[in-house]
């Protein structure tokens, strides 16, 4: 089977001086690597060409049979490293909370591993009868939802 760690090398000799950044590699029992890169405009189909022969130019079919996949990570999938978050700053966002529920809001920062989310949400307001529509910040650590991804809007 092929080394994970090898292929990770190799992208990122490739991404070395580009705007591109690795989102995930994975590698199937038979051979099978997809690769997934990101960046903040979005991903071209020539700079995917591009890493996939680098790739291919540096793997030895003789030693191993391998299907090789690069790609962008796929918009409305959930984020995967935090350039994701920095990328989406300012973009209307789901999270899944380790609790299972959910929050859609505005992303508003990012800050290491934590990051603010505000939604509009009805708050019981002293002195008031009927709820009002306020907007409210939720804090969120990276490593502690199951998931936050873009919300695709049409509009």
């Amino acid at each position: 089977m092929i080394d994970k760690n090898v292929v990770k090398s190799l992208v990122e000799e490739w991404l070395q001086d580009k705007d591109y950044f690795l989102v995930d590699i994975e590698i199937s029992q038979d051979s099978r690597i997809v690769v997934e890169i990101d960046h903040a405009d979005g991903v071209w189909i020539e700079d995917c060409v591009a890493l996939s022969r680098y790739i291919e130019d540096r793997l030895s079919r003789d030693e191993e049979d391998y299907e090789l996949e690069v790609g962008s990570a796929g918009l409305g999938q959930p984020f995967k490293v935090p350039q994701q978050y920095l990328n989406f700053i300012g973009e209307e966002v789901e999270v899944l909370d380790a609790d299972g529920k959910k929050t859609r809001g505005v992303l508003k920062s990012v800050d290491g591993n934590n990051f603010v989310v505000t939604a509009t949400e009805k708050v019981k307001v002293e002195g008031k009868k009927r709820p009002q529509l306020m907007e409210v910040d939720h804090d969120f650590e990276m490593d502690h939802v199951k998931y936050t991804k873009y919300l695709i809007s049409f509009k």
